[in-house]
């Protein structure tokens, strides 16, 4: 066999396949790492499973203290300068500790990058509102992303079950799972949707402070209680579905 053929047939059997899985491998890692995958299927929830889903103790202060910080700040002072430095010294500081433990640094780094982002462009308007303005496009774009999602008939939340469950499109396939994924995608739609009901119009108003303490409200504790709420619809409709019939359970 000719080695330039060997080594063609080489790339076909081996590459695609290997690509395959590494992109599966690395997917099911990202969603399990986001936070859904954390939450066992089927656990009682408690206070442990959903501050596990956040990311324990540290990814919870790391969520909060820099906007916390930020409402301090901003209440004392009323200025944008040091209101809007204080959740970047916060989020530099984390990075630090998780440097001098050894600890993963993506959740730091990612805090420290959406942290300066949204503190460049409050100093850049010079109105403290903005530095909310990030986040409520995030929100924009995340309620777009899942109703895509769902006009296309493959619904966020089903995409990421399949993730988890190895069912990457299986479920399309049968009814229950789609439609109960599909009202879980929806749910996730009311979550941001409601985010920008509330807060879009304190940002507009200039109502800095009330705002800073809603985001924080709506922020960590909507978000565990809804991926509580999702983790049941996914795993009763899997449980459901799985359960064996009573006919075969006495054969």
């Amino acid at each position: 066999m000719h080695p330039a053929l060997s080594r063609s047939e080489n790339l076909a059997d081996d590459g695609s396949p290997e690509r395959e899985e590494s992109f599966r491998d690395a997917l099911n890692s990202a969603v399990r790492k986001a936070g859904i995958g954390q939450v066992a299927p089927g656990e009682v929830p408690t206070g442990a499973s959903l501050l596990k889903a956040v990311g324990g103790i540290r990814g919870l202060i790391e969520a909060v203290l820099p906007g916390l910080g930020f409402l301090i700040v901003y209440a004392i002072t009323r200025e944008v300068l040091p209101s809007v430095v204080a959740p970047v010294a916060l989020a530099l500081v984390f990075v630090v500790i998780r440097l001098v433990s050894k600890t993963p640094l993506t959740q730091a780094f990612a805090g420290v990058f959406g942290v300066a982002l949204s503190a460049g462009l409050a100093l850049f308007t010079g109105r403290a509102e903005d530095n909310f303005a990030l986040g409520l496009m995030i929100n924009v774009a995340s309620v777009v992303v899942l109703l895509v999602s769902i006009v296309v008939r493959w619904p966020l939340i089903g995409i990421i079950a399949g993730v988890l469950t190895n069912e990457l499109t299986e479920w399309r396939q049968n009814k229950a799972k789609r439609r109960v994924l599909t009202v879980a995608t929806w749910l996730w739609v009311g979550v941001f949707s409601l985010r920008l009901v509330v807060q879009v119009p304190l940002y507009f108003s200039g109502q800095t402070e009330l705002l800073a303490a809603v985001k924080l409200l709506m922020g960590i504790p909507l978000y565990a209680a809804m991926l509580w709420i999702t983790w049941l619809l996914v795993t009763s409709v899997y449980r459901r579905v799985g359960e064996p019939k009573s006919d075969d359970a006495g054969n």
